[in-house]
């Protein structure tokens, strides 16, 4: 692709770098935003920036947050005694959308992926073994996504924390085999919730 101008090539270089975006996208992008008052532009620019600098994960969660502590960690109303285990922020947008889950988070940040080179010590897995372990959880509820990746890391955590006296349960499949969480729609994700099995009975029905 021809560039008459480098500033022009250069901010669709970096817009390409987005997740789905090419290079004819990130040309309309950037041809759209010229178009646009120089004061609009500053304002996406600096909504940016001040995402960049002043984004927190949340010390109990580790979710996505403006302070310390998320606003799902916050509110007191949530029943605390419940932990949905969830791969990313997009999981939590994903349940929270259903309206049918009034418990809190545990964001893994990942799955266990050892062709990715991706193992459990990297992922936000000790700070859950010791919320349990802490005795003030009632529920664990795997919401992983169903590949490999997701059951190997819900059989791992699982053995971390067998045996504690918890209910240990996972989302009903009414989520395709190797479907991402996010993608599911409200109505099947948030019926998943509420139907959800005891994790046991996942492998050993295999």
């Amino acid at each position: 692709m021809e560039f008459s101008s480098k500033l022009i090539e250069k901010a669709v270089n970096e817009m390409s770098q987005l997740p789905g975006i090419g290079k004819r996208t990130a040309l309309r992008l950037v041809l759209h935003l010229l178009k646009q008052p120089k004061e609009q532009t500053g304002f996406l620019s600096q909504a940016l920036l001040n995402m960049r600098e002043d984004i927190k994960f949340c010390e109990s969660c580790h979710n996505i947050s403006d302070t310390k502590v998320c606003e799902i960690c916050a509110n007191l109303a949530r029943n605390h005694q419940t932990i949905c285990v969830v791969e990313d922020i997009r999981d939590v947008m994903a349940i929270e959308n259903t309206g049918q889950y009034k418990g809190i988070y545990h964001v893994l940040g990942g799955k266990i992926s050892p062709i990715e080179g991706v193992g459990p010590s990297q992922l936000n897995i000790s700070t859950l073994v010791e919320k349990v372990k802490a005795g003030k959880v009632i529920e664990i509820i795997f919401a992983l996504s169903s590949t490999m990746e997701g059951d190997t890391t819900n059989f791992y955590i699982y053995k971390q924390i067998a045996e504690s006296e918890i209910i240990i349960s996972t989302i009903a499949r009414g989520i395709s085999v190797g479907d991402e969480l996010e993608y599911a729609d409200e109505i099947t994700l948030g019926r998943s919730i509420l139907h959800r099995v005891p994790f046991e009975k996942t492998f050993k029905n295999n």
